[in-house]
């Protein structure tokens, strides 16, 4: 009789403990997957403080293609709530409070939909002079299967000054991309854009041109708590790998 009760009591402690392993996985994960790239996604609502470009590189885009999409004549100018389509002719990007549809005769035939125009190829466009962003040992390389992929981490010191690859203008500097911390991205030209992850402080603003060369940022603590930086080039909204654009 006392086997029997013992019986149950394990059965029932084995089935909490699975229960709670359930719920941490569930909420571990979905904590982890905030700092992923949503790929899949139709729709982006701005939030505060982010710019097109900034959108552009969570979801791996071009932020020229985002502003065709869209019909954004002026890029720089956002507002919050506004629905983005990450798409092209994606009909989920209508506002967020639909007008009622107008009422039509019984002889109205429905509209056919606009066809899609097909987007023009990228431009090719020379990259940049690039130089080192930060003197230290490399950490890992781009396509590492730990960690952000898209780039390569550079180690060094904290406070170690952060520097432009390359003379551009600053379209984001701010902490809004969770996986990347204090985050800088820079638009170098038609193609080519820059961005140097986990920063300590960041000294220049959106909007700033800066030249090669140039200190924009000090280098703060990445994964493990130790001191990197994340450095990314993309190529017309595509990330590239750093090395083979950097000088030996």
């Amino acid at each position: 009789m006392r086997e029997a009760r013992l019986q149950v009591v394990r059965s029932w402690l084995r089935d909490c403990l699975i229960a709670l392993c359930f719920v941490l996985f569930v909420l571990l994960g979905s904590g982890c997957a905030s700092t992923l790239v949503d790929y899949s996604a139709a729709v982006h609502v701005v939030q505060p403080g982010e710019t097109l470009s900034s959108i552009a590189w969570r979801h791996g885009l071009d932020y020229r293609q985002l502003a065709r999409w869209n019909g954004l004549a002026n890029p720089d100018l956002l507002f919050v709530g506004q629905r983005l389509r990450l798409r092209p002719g994606s009909a989920a990007a209508a506002p967020a409070t639909a007008s009622r549809p107008a009422a039509r005769s019984p002889a109205s035939r429905p509209a056919t939909p606009a066809q899609t125009q097909p987007l023009p190829a990228p431009p090719q466009v020379p990259p940049p002079r690039w130089s080192w962003p930060a003197q230290g040992p490399l950490l890992s390389r781009f396509g590492a299967k730990e960690g952000l992929s898209n780039g390569i981490a550079i180690s060094g010191q904290v406070g170690q000054d952060i520097r432009a690859a390359a003379a551009g203008r600053v379209v984001y500097a701010g902490s809004g991309l969770q996986a990347y911390g204090q985050l800088v991205i820079i638009n170098h030209n038609d193609s080519f854009l820059s961005a140097y992850g986990y920063n300590e402080q960041l000294v220049v603003s959106q909007g700033d041109e800066v030249q090669a060369g140039q200190v924009i940022a000090k280098m703060g603590l990445g994964p493990e708590r130790r001191p990197q930086l994340h450095f990314e080039i993309r190529q017309n909204g595509a990330p590239v790998d750093p090395l083979l654009h950097l000088p030996r």
